[in-house]
């Protein structure tokens, strides 16, 4: 449906021309959503594979296990939208405080993602609403250091800022004016927890993401917390036990497409569009993820038979490769100081993985080694790239 515009424009003076900023109308769409036979069909498949992939996570020997690494898998695909060029071995080498693949200000970005998402999963676990506030604490820390850090980290922006051109006279879309940033916010704020709304929480995803990147709250950052409020939103609404839905993936997959229907939003209030895009989006990215979990415990079944070959060795190869599971790039003496074992033990255990073909020495070195579980890295990675 075209409802026309979704907001309306204030005109400002800025650098010495006249700049038309749009301040959006408040949640929900006016008139409400057309859910269609068809839109009902594709919300229901969409929550259906939602239920698959918070089920599926039970098949895992330990769900914090996939946790670990999903949640880092997304944090470098949504900095890459953003322009980083790190990887997922990247970002683990950077944890273990070895030196990555790539500038340091990349996989310092990604590693502050991690940390801004960790955050906020503590906090609602704590019991702390999904909140401004919340949504400010993580901006912090997404910004603490690196690039972006002089930008404002957790605080509204008091400053214009715009989308593509070089200056808001010529940008393609001007969010609205610092003044009217908190008002927007505090409206969005409350749709979420508007108990009257009459949409799923998948449809209160969509509908509350969309709204967040037309306010553009923040100086920088703007997209990476916008792509995490959509798993905060359904975690937070019991849609998801674990916050196991990104849509990254998707949206860097079909970037010009998310771009053209937001503006169709703002501009022609074709919600219903940009509603269909997202649960497909919801739809194929909790299948894929269903998938990469089905994979994984092939794989860790796969190879713990290998390991179960060895022999003398079994026992300790086998809880190195339990490690490995937790962290798929370690050293010797992570290992030890994760199974309690020796070091000369745990070289041998994983000598045993490396002749085995699941665990591959990264550095050519005798001392200092790292090692990786080259077959989980690339399922993890697929699509990143």
């Amino acid at each position: 449906m075209k409802r026309g515009s979704t907001g309306y424009y204030e005109t400002n003076r800025l650098a010495g021309e006249e700049v038309k900023a749009f301040i959006p109308h408040p949640l929900p769409p006016n008139p409400p959503l057309e859910l269609t036979h068809a839109r009902q069909q594709l919300l229901e498949r969409a929550t259906l594979s939602l239920g698959r992939l918070d089920s599926i996570t039970l098949l895992l020997p330990d769900p914090d296990l996939f946790l670990y690494s999903y949640i880092r898998r997304e944090a470098v695909l949504s900095s890459q939208i953003e322009g980083t060029q790190s990887s997922l071995s990247d970002l683990l080498l950077f944890e273990m405080e070895e030196t990555p693949g790539v500038p340091l200000d990349d996989v310092v970005e990604v590693s502050n993602y991690v940390a801004a998402l960790d955050h906020g999963l503590k906090r609602l676990k704590e019991g702390f609403p999904l909140s401004n506030r919340l949504i400010r604490e993580m901006h912090a820390i997404l910004l603490a250091k690196g690039r972006g850090s002089e930008k404002s980290p957790g605080e509204f922006r008091r400053s214009q800022n715009w989308i593509g051109g070089t200056r808001p006279g010529n940008a393609h879309f001007v969010p609205p004016p610092p003044h009217a940033v908190k008002n927007c916010m505090a409206a969005l704020e409350r749709f979420l927890h508007d108990e009257q709304v009459p949409y799923p929480a998948l449809i209160k995803a969509a509908l509350a993401h969309a709204q967040f990147e037309t306010i553009h709250p923040f100086l920088d950052g703007n997209g990476r917390i916008g792509r995490l409020l959509i798993a905060f939103i359904l975690h937070h609404e019991d849609v998801l036990s674990q916050p196991l839905l990104y849509l990254s993936l998707y949206l860097k997959q079909h970037r010009a497409e998310y771009y053209r229907l937001l503006d169709q939003v703002r501009l022609e209030g074709d919600w219903e569009a940009w509603v269909d895009f997202f649960l497909e989006g919801v739809e194929r990215t909790a299948a894929n993820a269903v998938e990469t979990v089905r994979r994984l415990v092939t794989l860790f079944h796969e190879d713990e038979q290998k390991v179960q070959t060895l022999g003398r060795k079994t026992t300790t190869a086998l809880q190195a490769f339990h490690v490995l599971r937790e962290r798929p790039v370690t050293t010797i003496n992570q290992i030890c100081a994760r199974t309690k074992l020796s070091f000369p033990a745990v070289s041998k255990g994983i000598e045993a993985l490396v002749q085995l073909g699941i665990a591959r020495e990264l550095t050519g070195q005798h001392r200092n080694r790292i090692f990786a579980y080259d077959r989980y890295l690339a399922i993890l990675n697929e699509g990143t790239t």
